[in-house]
């Protein structure tokens, strides 16, 4: 994927950056070299290769930490909903913002 300094005008614009000529130049390379990587990344093929929950475990086995599910803490939603402005049935109403 090639791009062009507009491209990098966008997306300096659109993150809210201000960038000099020197500095579009230098983005432009840095963004056109970062797509080389991910383009070579997405040649390989990696059909039948197990992702790893660590990096580590590629090297070492590491045992997951998990805890019990276990509840620990008692029910607050009626202190937690007495400021609401509007609440029914156990939940927050709030205004339709989606038509």
């Amino acid at each position: 994927m090639a791009l062009t300094p507009q491209d990098v005008s966008r997306i300096a614009h659109l993150a809210r950056l201000e960038l000099s000529g020197a500095e579009q130049a230098l983005m432009l390379e840095q963004l056109g070299n970062f797509f080389r990587i991910v383009e070579q990344m997405s040649a390989v093929d990696t059909r039948g290769v197990e992702p790893l929950s660590t990096p580590l475990s590629a090297v070492q086995a590491v045992p997951l930490r998990l805890r019990d599910d276990a509840v620990t803490e008692t029910d607050q939603r009626a202190a937690n909903q007495r400021s609401a402005p509007a609440v029914e049935a156990g939940l927050f109403l709030v205004p339709q913002v989606i038509e």
